[in-house]
């Protein structure tokens, strides 16, 4: 199995949730536009004023994906 990138945008502030779960939604749209293979996104909250959205992506599909949308770090999935 290729491996799998997480990649995740960070957000912070009392307003940090409804952001990342906005960008959530946008990053869903992205795969579906895109025809990407994984279909695994979210959104997470981590403290009250820390929140994430991420999107996984097949490694080889990554450096497209990270010119496109520009997220804040990455990491590689496990499920």
């Amino acid at each position: 199995m290729e491996q799998q990138i997480k990649l995740i945008w960070d957000f912070r502030g009392p307003d940090a949730f409804p952001i990342a779960r906005h960008h959530h939604e946008h990053l869903k749209e992205y795969m579906v536009n895109e025809g990407l293979s994984s279909q695994i996104a979210g959104h997470k909250q981590l403290s009250p004023e820390h929140s994430i959205a991420f999107m996984v992506v097949p490694s080889a599909k990554m450096p497209v994906v990270r010119d496109a949308l520009k997220p804040h770090r990455g990491e590689l999935y496990e499920p």
